[in-house]
């Protein structure tokens, strides 16, 4: 579905799935916000957030940190409604439970959650 430009290569927005919605870079920056309740270090970027965790060992030498690249895309099985995903394309959360979805991603990458946000 991609057209090729001159040098052959696939413009990334001609892609199926990767056109911009217009809420996700928003829905990111929420996301953001909230996942510093929990410690984690966020880096926004035009289709994504890079979420690192600074308190906890990674796997090995060049994992040195808990990370994973979180998007935010239409879910066809969902009617195309926003949704968070894992860079492994995982589902997260529908992209208006923020709360949900930090929440999510802060458990998988082994941040405190025990007494952050209680009460909401």
């Amino acid at each position: 579905m991609g057209k090729g430009n001159e040098a052959g290569e696939i413009d990334p927005g001609e892609r199926s799935g990767d056109a911009d919605h217009p809420d996700a870079y928003a829905r990111l920056g929420a996301l953001m916000s909230r996942l510093h309740v929990y410690g984690l270090e966020t880096v926004l970027q035009r289709r994504k957030l890079i979420v690192i965790n600074p308190k906890a060992p990674g796997c090995c030498d060049y994992v040195p940190r808990p990370a994973d690249t979180i998007a935010c895309k239409p879910r066809e099985d969902d009617g195309g409604r926003l949704w968070f995903v894992t860079s492994w394309g995982e589902p997260i959360a529908e992209a208006n439970h923020i709360v949900d979805a930090a929440l999510t991603v802060a458990t998988t990458l082994g941040a405190a959650t025990s007494e952050s946000g209680a009460g909401e």
